[in-house]
């Protein structure tokens, strides 16, 4: 079993908590309690691999941002939750967002974006289009607007993230193993180049040699030469 942390990460009030509990207890935490940090476990089956996921419910008020570096930098997948019926809690997200780009040191990070409260029609102020606009922004980031109350869209949007953890492992895998096979290969030729260049040397000597013996081997003098002294 593989275990995956994923992080939630939001403005206060955009419904994170709610998001988290509903997923892991399948149960709807309507009251408000800012959360400093809260720490769940599920298990689950993804394309038939079981994953045992650490999920960490981040504080979005402001005294305690100065916690997220840390969670960042142990999370391997990201969820960035906004209310559609609260401007202000989207225009935060471009900024945590950059903040685990720069955290990671990567542009490719397992992410992805939510839209909750979506149930709340009469209170939108962010329209769909809202939502897909930033997920066309970040690179296509996959986008769901969901509603914790009902379920909505709650289980696909950790299951998309868990996916994309697993995809980037199996490319860092396979690259690492594309990588041993080339080192390895070129040790072979390396080692290939050395011993042709053995055999040349050996060969070199071989032929020097019996071009020696072939010099000095009275034998080879032609029969019947002599020697004439003139008078």
């Amino acid at each position: 079993m593989r275990d995956y942390k994923v992080v939630v990460l939001g403005a206060g009030g955009v419904g994170k908590s709610s998001v988290t509990v509903q997923f892991v207890q399948g149960v709807y935490v309507e009251s408000y309690d800012p959360t400093i940090e809260d720490s769940y476990r599920k298990q689950i089956e993804i394309d038939g691999r079981a994953c045992d996921l650490e999920i960490l419910d981040t504080a979005g008020v402001a005294q305690f941002t100065a916690m997220r570096e840390l969670y960042i930098k142990s999370g391997k997948g990201f969820l960035l939750v906004y209310s559609v019926t609260d401007e202000n809690s989207l225009k935060e997200l471009l900024a945590l967002r950059e903040q685990v780009l720069r955290i990671k040191d990567s542009e490719n990070v397992p992410m992805v974006l939510i839209g909750n409260k979506c149930d709340l029609e009469d209170d939108r102020v962010l329209s769909i289009d809202d939502g897909i606009k930033v997920s066309q922004d970040w690179g296509l980031v996959p986008f769901y607007e969901t509603s914790a109350m009902y379920k909505t869209n709650v289980d696909e949007a950790f299951v998309d993230v868990v996916r994309q953890i697993m995809r980037k492992e199996a490319s860092i895998s396979a690259e690492k193993k594309q990588q041993k096979e080339l080192q390895k290969q070129n040790e072979l030729n390396k080692q290939e180049e050395a011993q042709s260049g053995a055999n040349d040397t050996q060969k070199e000597e071989t032929q020097n040699n019996r071009l020696k013996q072939s010099i000095n081997d009275p034998s080879n003098t032609p029969s019947g030469s002599k020697c004439c002294t003139i008078m």
